[in-house]
């Protein structure tokens, strides 16, 4: 595997603000991935990042230090460990230019382990007849673009889209999870793909992404602009909670075009400063995971994110070390990414207003980049 020629070979201090950053929070969310490496290796992206150039990185980031036997490296020695194994690359944008930032968060929702009146909206698990659809499996006729179909004694048909299951399509089977009060929260624990649910038995419990319906994604922030409700330029999550606010009697109208469905699994929250188990299958580091389009790249891949027109975070320009934890199917293209920005309403603020225009550097090892970038 040969490394793209799309990277643009740079020197640390072409990246603003590197010697600012907090490389020491970077490195532990690194740190993650480097141990579950051990047990399944990434795949490597098409873009030529080849995972198996990250084994020295990995196995310096598991030593425990033998001073005090703690793995926490101060900022200096941190920063000294990325410099010491990568070497920074411009990713250009697919059409030149800057690339794109998002945000995602884990939404935090009161839940009933039962129906009541109050709470009816189900999440659901993954239903049995639900399988995995591609190249060896796919019937003719079927959408090239469906992962996944419901399995019947004829073969795989498309599988019953958003409206159809809020409609009833799947009741009786003894899939729901827990029950929310609110369509709109369970809607954008849809979009998120995880949560924390404040339980009315007390309990904590958190979900996340364990398969979806298939079908192509709508958001309606999409819809609501097309349409002309809100200005494409003012779409965010914060502007499209209070038009469904505005106008509960359409909800139905405009969620049920967007025909993905997503199911959920249940797992504990073992640490509670982290958030679910991603695509990576580490936990998300608030501020420090992206997800990237994981067709193009590997994911343990450290990014460099210069984006000085984001200010949600902390009221200063976006200049900050990540890590590639995670994917999402709206995340495409080389310089793009989806900024993990913790759990609960005040994640939900930043995330929800996060559209900025970014620089994407990608820190290769150095394995990987003598002579192979521009």
């Amino acid at each position: 595997m040969s490394l793209s020629p799309l990277f643009v070979e740079k020197a640390f201090g072409d990246l603003p603000g590197w010697d600012d950053d907090d490389h020491q929070a970077a490195f532990a969310a690194f740190r993650r991935s480097a141990f579950h490496v051990l047990t399944k290796p990434y795949r490597s992206g098409a873009l030529g990042v080849d995972f198996h150039a990250f084994a020295d990185a990995y196995a310096e980031a598991r030593i425990v230090s033998p001073a005090n036997r703690s793995p926490v490296l101060t900022r200096g020695e941190a920063r000294a460990f990325f410099e010491r194994h990568f070497s920074p690359a411009l990713i250009p944008a697919e059409h030149g230019g800057a690339g794109l930032v998002t945000g995602f968060y884990e939404p935090q929702v009161e839940a009933s382990p039962v129906r009541t009146d109050r709470f009816s909206l189900p999440l659901l698990s993954r239903p049995a007849d639900l399988v995995d659809i591609d190249e060896s499996n796919r019937p003719a006729g079927l959408d090239p673009y469906l992962a996944f179909a419901r399995q019947t004694p004829n073969g795989p048909v498309e599988y019953p889209d958003r409206g159809e299951i809020e409609r009833g399509a799947l009741d009786g089977r003894g899939l729901e999870i827990a029950w929310l009060a609110d369509k709109v929260d369970a809607f954008f624990i849809h979009v998120q793909g995880a949560a924390r649910l404040t339980m009315t038995d007390g309990r904590l419990v958190r979900v996340t992404y364990a398969a979806k319906s298939g079908q192509r994604f709508t958001g309606p922030g999409k819809i609501l602009s097309e349409i002309g409700e809100i200005p494409l330029a003012e779409v965010t999550m914060q502007s499209i909670r209070a038009w469904f606010k505005a106008h509960p009697d359409r909800i139905d109208e405009i969620l049920w075009q967007n025909r993905s469905y997503i199911f959920f699994r249940q797992a504990d929250v073992e640490d509670a400063a982290l958030g679910p188990i991603a695509a990576a299958k580490v936990p998300l580091t608030p501020g420090r995971s992206i997800a990237v389009d994981r067709l193009l790249h590997t994911f343990g891949t450290p990014f460099y994110i210069d984006a000085p027109t984001l200010t949600a975070f902390d009221a200063k320009p976006f200049r900050r070390l990540m890590i590639a934890q995670d994917t999402g199917s709206a995340i495409t293209g080389p310089a793009r990414g989806d900024l993990f920005a913790g759990s609960g309403d005040a994640a939900g603020e930043i995330a929800g207003v996060v559209r900025n225009a970014a620089d994407f550097y990608a820190l290769i090892p150095r394995a990987l980049v003598a002579g192979a970038v521009r």
